[in-house]
């Protein structure tokens, strides 16, 4: 065994433990001093993460124009195109919503059922829409700008 015996064998436990880590990554797979490429079912993975963190604020642009009951929220994102998520994605996030005080809830007898909650926001809430909105809008501007540029000659 020679003395780069062991420090190999620990870059090579780094390297799959690296790999774990970085799901949907191939560590192996980039030049040194370069990111490493997104393996197909990587933008899977890319859309969800961006969908988990603009989640809150399309519930709170979905309240702006007046209230809804949990239910007719989960379907009007379901209806939007990148936005599929479930009822046990939308009910914690609307708990949560109502303890940070950005939304607020009210119970109402239905014609077609028992009791729903609808929910409405606050004043919180749309100082904290408005604030997400323009960061959005600069956020996406910057990106759709590097993304659409031209290539330097």
């Amino acid at each position: 065994m020679t003395a780069d015996a062991p420090a190999e064998g620990r870059r090579a436990l780094s390297r799959r433990k690296g790999r774990r880590a970085c799901r949907g990554l191939r560590q192996d797979a980039a030049a040194p001093g370069t990111l490493p490429r997104i393996e197909d079912g990587g933008t899977r993975n890319l859309l969800s993460q961006l969908r988990r963190g603009a989640l809150e604020y399309c519930v709170l642009a979905l309240l702006r124009d007046g209230e809804r009951y949990g239910f007719e929220i989960v379907r009007k994102l379901a209806e939007t195109d990148g936005m599929v998520t479930g009822e046990g994605t939308i009910y914690p996030l609307l708990s949560r919503l109502r303890r940070d005080g950005l939304v607020t809830t009210s119970w109402r007898e239905s014609d077609a059922g028992p009791p729903r909650r609808y929910y409405a926001i606050t004043a919180d809430g749309r100082r904290a829409l408005e604030r997400f909105n323009a960061d959005w809008v600069r956020f996406r501007d910057a990106v759709d700008g590097l993304l659409n540029c031209e290539p330097r000659r």
